[in-house]
């Protein structure tokens, strides 16, 4: 402590002094002109006249601190821990929120300990270049109406929060059994309130006393709000409202038109989900923050959700601002329109500048408990013929640009039903952990993909094959080249069949950064090039389609599944 009131009193030498730079106030919503001095790791003051054993002149750049994602499941990405470090760290990312409950949902807990160890074993002249706070997934598997890899009930909940992995509980996707009182899922609510953890949410068009309900349970966030009317009145409420900004999801001009100067402390940024093809051509978070600004948003209140309102809402007290005692976590761009990322420094550490990392990945970490493969009941294409009876289907149409399915109906044949040539695929998720040989299918409208099959292992939130198309024998060679290459992504077309294979519980891929952008890349071309809209991500957008706890209609290994109902329905009604 005295070392670090005697570099402010200018009575010794500072580590690094960063000079000349336009620092911006996250408490004042001011910039002014001048140093940061660090020691030790931490920011000792903002003024002038420092010196430092390092220099850094930052001459027309504007200093921020470094970016948190308020939410993230860095599995999404499709890039192992310590490429997807080296990708977000080089686009100002000081810290993310992490909820692996993606590959918890396969490998149980070894896989949460995995992500964990991954990430700890990065360094830069002995600095972690990436904070993480790893969150216990709260749902797995995410209801009860599908199979996943694992289970973590009330007991392992409370038992897990006890140990120093975990940071809090991840989101809390089975709303309505927090609503109806369900004692298994209180159980896991009170082990996190017991333990003073941070509780996520995840509560789609929750209003009035249900919305009331689930903050009453000790629900903390919540990034799944639709409108700008639904933003505000979670704000009004007390939760902090999560702008998503994903690939497949994305809510930034409804929240722009929420906040305000008065409640935009209660909004933060998040990417929830986000592949490696748009993490390394458009970025992270800052990708997200000239996004925000492009909306309308006043860059002072943007530059807060993704550093002091996550910061606070997560009891975070060493980053999320320049001042100080707080880490020298600092990243300097262009302007705060832009955001475009010249230098990052974390704990006083340069580790990026001019598009580069200055840290080394090395050899990555790969356990066996994460090298599972996928097991499933040989198919044919006879399991994917959908016979009907004269009534009609129940249909999934998504709509643009989010998750969200609408459940229409169209007219039932008498017979087999051929989805060839109209605006129909077939769906079919596929039981992948333990061979049961659960097959399930429904009908998808409006998505445009013709001329053969899609599909991979990534599946949320159990992770199961999901595989869209129309044309069964394709759809089964799908599944027969996900199972060959224990996880991927894979298509099936008159010109071929591609597979890229994802061999980290088929679901992350060891390979590089720019490798696993380029390959997924040209998959997604293909997709469209075989018709799939503009207002749908291919293949995230397939993988959402199995979650049966976001509106209104979705497929699990199962059957098709009613949120509205919160039950199983039937393909065909009379």
């Amino acid at each position: 402590m005295k070392h670090l009131i005697d570099c402010a009193m200018k009575r010794e030498v500072c580590d690094l002094v960063i000079k000349n730079a336009n620092i911006f106030n996250v408490f004042t919503g001011e910039t002014e002109r001048g140093e940061i001095a660090v020691a030790d790791g931490r920011i000792v003051a903002i003024g002038n006249g420092y010196r430092g054993r390092r220099e850094y002149d930052a001459t027309g750049l504007t200093a921020l601190p470094s970016f948190l994602d308020a939410h993230i499941h860095v599995e999404s990405s499709m890039l192992s821990p310590e490429e997807f470090a080296a990708v977000s760290v080089l686009h100002g990312t000081g810290t993310i929120v992490a909820d692996p409950h993606e590959i918890v949902n396969v490998c149980g807990v070894a896989g949460a300990e995995y992500v964990g160890e991954a990430f700890s074993r990065l360094r830069c002249e002995n600095v972690a270049p990436l904070g993480v706070c790893l969150q216990l997934p709260s749902c797995v598997p995410a209801t009860p109406f599908e199979t996943s890899g694992a289970k973590l009930g009330g007991r392992e909940t409370e038992e897990e929060l006890r140990r120093g992995l975990f940071f809090g509980l991840g989101e809390m996707m089975n709303f309505p059994a927090v609503l109806a009182g369900e004692e298994d899922v209180l159980r896991k609510l009170q082990a996190a309130a017991d333990g003073g953890k941070p509780i996520d949410g995840h509560g789609p068009g929750l209003t009035a006393e249900a919305l009331c309900a689930y903050r009453a349970a000790g629900v903390l966030t919540d990034h799944e709000s639709l409108t700008p009317e639904e933003c505000r009145e979670k704000a009004a409420r007390g939760l902090y409202v999560q702008i998503r900004c994903g690939s497949s999801a994305n809510n930034i001009a409804d929240a722009a038109k929420a906040m305000d100067g008065v409640n935009f402390r209660r909004f933060l940024l998040c990417t929830d989900d986000k592949n490696a093809e748009d993490l390394t051509s458009l970025g992270h978070l800052d990708d997200a923050l000239r996004r925000l600004v492009a909306a309308g948003a006043d860059a002072r209140y943007a530059v807060c959700t993704a550093t002091l309102n996550v910061a606070e809402c997560y009891r975070l007290t060493d980053v999320g601002a320049l001042a100080p005692r707080y880490f020298a976590d600092v990243v300097l761009v262009d302007d705060m329109k832009n955001f475009n990322v010249r230098a990052v420094f974390k704990r006083g550490v340069l580790v990026a500048e001019n598009g580069k990392t200055l840290f080394d990945i090395g050899e990555k970490y790969l356990p066996e408990a994460v090298r599972g493969p996928v097991k499933i009941k040989p198919v044919s294409a006879r399991d994917f013929r959908i016979e009907g009876h004269g009534g009609r289907f129940r249909t999934m149409e998504i709509m643009p640009n989010g998750l969200y399915t609408r459940e229409v109906f169209v007219p039932a044949p008498q017979g087999e039903l051929s989805v060839k040539g109209g605006d129909l695929n077939k769906l079919a998720v596929i039981e992948r952990h333990f061979a049961s040989g659960n097959l399930a299918l429904g009908l998808v409208k409006g998505f445009g993909f013709r001329g053969g099959a899609l599909g991979l292992s990534v599946a949320h939130d159990s992770h199961n094959l999901v595989i869209l198309g129309d044309d069964d024998g394709a759809m089964a060679r799908v599944a027969e080249l996900l199972a060959e290459a224990g996880g991927g992504m894979a298509l099936v077309s008159r010109a071929g069949e591609e597979v890229f294979p994802l061999d980290i519980a088929g679901l992350m891929s060891s390979r590089p950064a720019a490798e696993v952008a380029s390959r997924t890349a040209q998959l997604r071309a293909r997709a469209r090039g075989m018709g799939v809209k503009e207002c749908y991500e291919p293949f995230m957008t397939l993988a959402f389609l199995s979650l049966a706890v976001i509106p209104e209609l979705k497929l699990t290994d199962r059957g098709l599944f009613s949120l509205g109902k919160y039950a199983f329905v039937p393909l065909e009604e009379k």
